[in-house]
């Protein structure tokens, strides 16, 4: 499998965006929680650990595509494993959130989706390049 230049692309695309997108979780995250209004502090406690605890998983995602990418030889059969797995886990993301943030008034609930399949979609691709 010739990788080049346009895989290592790819995947450090893929991995700013969901760096980007984890961190615009955790950063707003207690203003996100006050925007639903009048419930009780033990709701808005969850919602922030929600957000932040996604937020963390996401750029855990990002950064293991990254540093995987700076570190290994990308056509190596567990490097390969391990892209598809980050890609499969934001995959899994983007339809809960279909489901569950598409019920929601926050934009970003409702633009998770789309970021989070187009970063997996850059990742599965930069396996077949």
């Amino acid at each position: 499998m010739g990788y080049g230049v346009l895989g290592p692309l790819l995947n450090y695309l893929a991995s700013a965006a969901v760096i980007g997108w984890g961190a615009a979780h955790i950063l707003p995250s207690r203003e996100t929680a006050r925007s639903l209004g009048a419930v009780a502090l033990d709701s808005r406690r969850v919602m922030e650990l929600e957000w932040v605890a996604e937020g963390l998983a996401l750029v855990f995602i990002g950064l293991s595509t990254f540093v995987l990418t700076l570190a290994a030889e990308p056509s190596e059969p567990v490097a390969v494993l391990v892209y598809r797995m980050n890609a499969a886990a934001l995959i899994v993301f983007a339809v809960w959130h279909s489901f569950a943030g598409s019920k929601t008034r926050l934009v970003p609930d409702k633009l998770c989706p789309v970021v989070l399949t187009a970063a997996a979609a850059l990742i599965v691709a930069a396996t077949l390049v």
